[in-house]
């Protein structure tokens, strides 16, 4: 089984990543990031029965090498895998002037381990892929890399948001009062618990940090080696078999 082991650093959580596209709604095919309507990053914790589905703002990964700041956001947190498969699938819906509109089901692109790791005053979100085991255009495009961490930090729903950033207050977390108390009139605060991450609307920072993030924080990533045979995420996720092949096992577009 896949782990993260620490020497060093506390940690806060660990378990699997899955990194997915929902390609613009009738898209024949993914040629490019032209193409591509949202950007997910999906974390099932360890020894626990739900997923978190997250938002990725600019539509790729935080460069860490430049330390780039992209916004994210918790879009929800699903408990049974029939509910997560209901909306990462295909949508079909119709409009007064164009008719029936297909929203394609969202596409797998890369799977891993994670960990929530304490490092002095900040908390990092790191992680390690297991598949594809070779980059390709689409982990380029979206920044993916075979293992990366990021600073993570959550907003506090009390403080204003830049010009044209953030959620509008009906869509903000509505954290509880012990979550709340945390924040004591800060803006940010680290990620200091994974329970800012069970509460939809919770809005992120992620700053790109380390490509080394083993030798950076102390860690030891024991991932699985996964081949089509033995993974099970395509099942676990109940995402279309071709096109979740082409994607997470080659690495491209679909």
């Amino acid at each position: 089984m896949a782990e993260v082991k620490s020497r060093a650093t506390p940690l806060v959580e660990q378990g699997d990543i899955y990194f997915l596209y929902r390609p613009r709604v009738e898209a024949d095919r993914v040629r490019g990031l032209d193409d591509v309507q949202r950007v997910y990053l999906l974390l099932r914790p360890k020894g626990a029965r739900k997923y978190r589905l997250l938002i990725v703002g600019r539509k790729r990964l935080p460069d860490p090498g430049r330390h780039d700041r992209f916004w994210a956001f918790l879009y929800n947190v699903f408990r049974s895998r029939a509910a997560l498969g209901e909306e990462l699938g295909e949508v079909r819906y119709r409009t007064k002037t164009l008719g029936l509109r297909e929203e394609p089901a969202a596409r797998l692109i890369a799977e891993g381990v994670y960990a929530l790791v304490r490092h002095g005053d900040h908390t990092h979100l790191t992680y390690a892929l297991e598949l594809p085991e070779r980059p390709g255009p689409a982990e380029r495009a979206l920044n993916i890399r075979r293992e990366a961490s990021y600073i993570i930090a959550v907003k506090n729903p009390e403080a204003a948001s830049p010009p044209a950033a953030g959620l509008d207050s009906e869509h903000e977390a509505r954290f509880p009062s012990a979550l709340r108390k945390r924040f004591r009139g800060r803006r940010f605060i680290p990620v200091e618990t994974a329970g800012f991450l069970d509460h939809p609307g919770a809005e992120l920072m992620l700053i790109g940090a380390s490509e080394d993030p083993q030798k950076e924080l102390g860690l030891e990533f024991k991932p699985d080696h996964e081949t089509e045979h033995t993974a099970d995420v395509l099942k676990d996720l109940g995402l279309p078999g071709e096109t979740a092949r082409r994607s997470l096992f080659q690495g491209q577009w679909a």
